[in-house]
């Protein structure tokens, strides 16, 4: 878990989230059960340590079930995912990856079968109106069937279409200078004499307004420290910063200790921006998935994900140009990190993101900056290309690959090896006779025949009941009619053709019903 000897008698409370989540796996996985459960593990963890855990985990030989938003992580662990949505739980086989195509799959089949009930239970109940409208014996029996037969449906839910997403969109009040900020030979140590601890030295960086810098580098080497170094939260020991013109900071906490755990969602954010009335609040809350008696919930009873929620909101009314975030993707579910990005790239101001979500560090930043102890290296693009960047240049190295060689040769023959293989030997079915398979395709053939030819049929009976109904109503419509009722010839001679239509008009609907039965 790459820690030197100078941290086994360092006190828990000094360490970075990073270093404590990395202790509380070292602690987890030195006792080897047999069912392993994890939370959220790559929260905090470096890029270093993930690719590591990936490996290690590729390779145990228990049982694990995790929850993870992390995408990447899902892609190389799993071979399984139960997903509980709208108060389901729905099983997929497979990675990330295959799961995302399923369940895109089985949404829209759902939605096909709901459609096509409701179609069949309009044409039933447009049935039975018919039936009763013409009144006969014979079609009044017919239609107290039809009726019962429609009350033993089991009528599907119309399916969900998706979970309901926060609405979040980042907006600056005032437009930065050009020049937005210079980091000029920063260093920074903690403690004294033999205690004392070198985090980085040498720092530069210039940015732009516009940039989005995503900020990688091995957990406890300083990150979130040079964010409060920007923010003037922090002093450097030697260097300077020197800050552009009109600059305003919006600082997301990866730990939320900016959030008043005593206060409720309500008050959290009205008292930090008393200019919008509490309607207006409970509105802007409900955009975050606050709703209802949730906004009088306190800050201290909310989960990790409604956390960042509420954390998200106030950044978003804090109008800064200058957004200076670390790990922001932490506790969010994955519909909410898309929402997240999607604002993230709409936004005209500038930022620096401390983030280990490679999805995200692919979709982001127009260059990644990597802190180590002798300053910062930029790489243009995303992660990607950062690590092709760093591979060509040899750095092998390099906090991200050191870990990585601890796991070994990465042998991934236990049960989450090869979730991609398993998935697609599954669908393959075996090899099907090719007699067989002729014979399917001629019954195929065959069914889909008679099916257009009962259509057909179908269509040409429902236009000649509509075509007689008009004339008989056409002819009722006439026999009201002083001129005609006065004439008995004319009374007569529509009555006899009324009559006429009336049985032709039966007939035709005996020949629907029975067709509509052959069909069934």
């Amino acid at each position: 878990m790459a820690f030197p000897e100078e941290f086994y008698h360092k006190k828990i409370s000094l360490l970075s989230g990073g270093e404590k989540t990395r202790l509380a796996l070292a602690s987890l996985l030195l006792k080897k059960p047999d069912l392993l459960f994890l939370d959220e593990p790559t929260n905090h963890l470096d890029i270093g340590t993930l690719k590591w855990l990936e490996q290690y985990l590729k390779s145990y030989p228990g049982t694990i079930v995790v929850i993870s938003h992390d995408r990447y992580f899902l892609d190389q662990t799993v071979n399984r995912i139960f997903e509980i949505e709208n108060h389901k739980l729905v099983t997929y086989e497979g990675n990330y990856s295959a799961y995302a195509e399923k369940k895109r799959l089985r949404e829209a089949e759902e939605l096909k079968k709901y459609e096509l009930q409701q179609k069949e239970i309009q044409r039933q109940e447009e049935m039975i109106r018919r039936f009763k409208q013409h009144g006969t014996e014979k079609l009044a029996k017919r239609a107290k069937s039809r009726e019962k037969l429609l009350e033993r449906i089991e009528r599907m839910d119309k399916p969900a279409t998706g979970t309901r997403r926060m609405k979040l969109r980042f907006r600056q009040n005032m437009q930065s200078g050009y020049d937005v900020l210079q980091l000029k030979g920063l260093y920074k140590s903690f403690g004294q004499g033999s205690a004392k601890r070198e985090l980085f030295r040498n720092v530069e960086l210039d940015v732009k307004r516009g940039e989005r810098i995503c900020l990688v580098g091995p957990n406890g080497i300083g990150k979130t420290t040079l964010l409060k170094i920007i923010m003037g939260e922090e002093k450097p020991d030697q260097g300077y910063i020197k800050l552009g013109y009109n600059i305003s900071f919006g600082y997301y906490d990866q730990e939320q200790k900016l959030l008043g755990s005593g206060n409720t969602v309500l008050e959290e954010v009205h008292s930090a921006y008393r200019l919008y009335t509490e309607t207006e609040v409970r509105s802007l809350l409900g955009r975050f998935l606050f709703q209802d008696d949730m906004v009088f919930q306190t800050v201290s009873s909310l989960s990790g994900g409604e956390k960042a929620r509420l954390a998200l909101l106030k950044l978003m009314l804090s109008g800064a140009n200058l957004l200076l975030m670390d790990e922001p993707t932490n506790h969010l579910d994955i519909a909410s990190k898309e929402v997240f990005e999607e604002a993230l790239l709409e936004y005209p101001g500038t930022m620096i993101v401390v983030s280990h979500d490679r999805y995200f560090l692919n979709k982001i930043p127009t260059r990644i900056v990597e802190l180590g102890e002798d300053g910062l290296t930029s790489y243009l693009g995303g992660y990607d290309y950062y690590m092709e960047k760093k591979q060509s240049l040899g750095s092998g190295k390099s906090y991200l690959e050191e870990l990585g060689k601890k796991a070994g040769s990465g042998n991934a023959s236990g049960p989450a090896a090869s979730p991609a293989k398993s998935a697609a030997e599954s669908a393959s079915g075996g090899s099907v006779p090719a007699s067989s398979s002729m014979e399917e395709r001629r019954r195929n053939k065959e069914a889909q025949a008679r099916r257009k030819r009962l259509e057909k049929e179908r269509k040409r009976l429902e236009d000649s009941i509509a075509e007689t109904e008009a004339k008989i109503e056409w002819i009722q419509t006439e026999m009201c009619r002083e001129e005609v009722y006065t004439d008995y010839v004319k009374v007569a001679a529509y009555q006899g053709e009324l009559d006429s239509l009336k049985k032709t008009l039966a007939e035709t609907y005996e020949a629907w019903i029975a067709l509509h039965e052959e069909e069934e």
